[in-house]
């Protein structure tokens, strides 16, 4: 069996050719991180195993890849790429997910966020560099307030980050849970006592629009958000909407619908919002956690054979 990478930048290329084993099974390595799905029949030929970054797999060019049985996903957002469902179902082909990898960077990313949308520093910052001098009134986040949606390994790491510096933290979960130190409660009152909500639930039929018009109305007026997890789990137009009324106090993104962000996109004419480029996961240690696990995956599907 053979595997190609088919969309690597030059940082995964080298971690994947630095985890290799000799006895590993053939992993070609594509230094192209920008190719479309129309590339994918050709890059693909005499390749069962596709380990995939970032690049979208739709059902009707991955019928045009008969050689392909597996594509390894470096995430756990398939979704946003590919139709796992339809994958397998019309084209015999098994999406693997990698989970846990980058808990701790992207719990981090978040946290860090949170420290930027109460004190704005990158606001701040901007603005002194383009001459002004501004006089802002940050919000002290000890004693505060900070609710989780989605308690997995992400959401977990989190807690334990906030509960660190005396915030007082809910959660809510799809299926119950318990966490040290951590109250679980139903969403409608987390959403009402919390000074900030933190997302981090997977992308799904059933999270798409999670955090929804209604819901956004329901968090307490002011309130910070923070997306480490997908763009589509919140209504980006309400949200929007929300920051510009003033009933959002401020709104930090790694995440959006769409990626990269477009040009004039409205999120990049508002103020009282902090956008990141996707990168909580980025870091060397969760980097050699997610490649080495792609390339265990590999491992596994040639020794079954399958």
């Amino acid at each position: 069996m053979r595997a190609l990478f088919v969309d690597a930048n030059d940082s995964l290329a080298a971690v994947t050719e630095r985890l290799l084993r000799p006895d590993d099974p053939e992993v070609g390595i594509n230094l192209d991180a920008e190719i479309s799905p129309a590339d994918l029949p050709r890059l693909l030929a005499g390749h069962e195993i596709a380990i995939d970054d970032h690049t979208a797999f739709p059902t009707e060019i991955v019928k045009q890849c008969p050689s392909l049985k597996h594509v390894v996903f470096l995430g756990t957002g398939a979704r946003s790429y590919m139709n796992p469902e339809e994958l397998a179902e019309q084209c015999g082909v098994q999406v693997h997910i990698i989970k846990g990898y980058g808990d701790t960077a992207v719990a981090e990313m978040a946290f860090s966020l949170l420290w930027d949308a109460a004190r704005q520093v990158a606001m701040m910052d901007a603005a002194i560099r383009a001459g002004d001098w501004p006089r802002v009134v940050g919000m002290q986040l000890t004693g505060k307030t900070i609710g989780l949606i989605g308690t997995g390994g992400i959401g977990a790491e989190m807690a334990r980050l906030c509960a660190g510096i005396g915030m007082k933290v809910l959660a809510w979960n799809r299926s119950p849970k318990s966490l040290p130190g951590v109250e679980f409660v139903p969403l409608e009152r987390l959403l009402a006592e919390s000074d900030a909500v933190s997302l981090h639930l997977l992308l799904n039929d059933e999270t798409r629009g999670f955090l929804s018009r209604e819901r956004i109305a329901r968090m307490k007026k002011g309130a910070i958000l923070v997306n480490t997890a997908r763009g589509a789990v919140v209504d980006e137009a309400a949200m929007c909407d929300a920051l510009e009324s003033g009933h959002l106090g401020h709104a930090a993104l790694d995440v959006f619908v769409e990626e990269p962000l477009p040009v004039g996109h409205r999120l990049k004419g508002i103020r009282n919002a902090t956008l990141t480029s996707h990168a909580a996961f980025r870091t060397p240690e969760a980097s050699d956690n997610l490649i080495g696990a792609a390339l265990d995956h590999c491992r596994r599907i040639v020794k079954e054979g399958k």
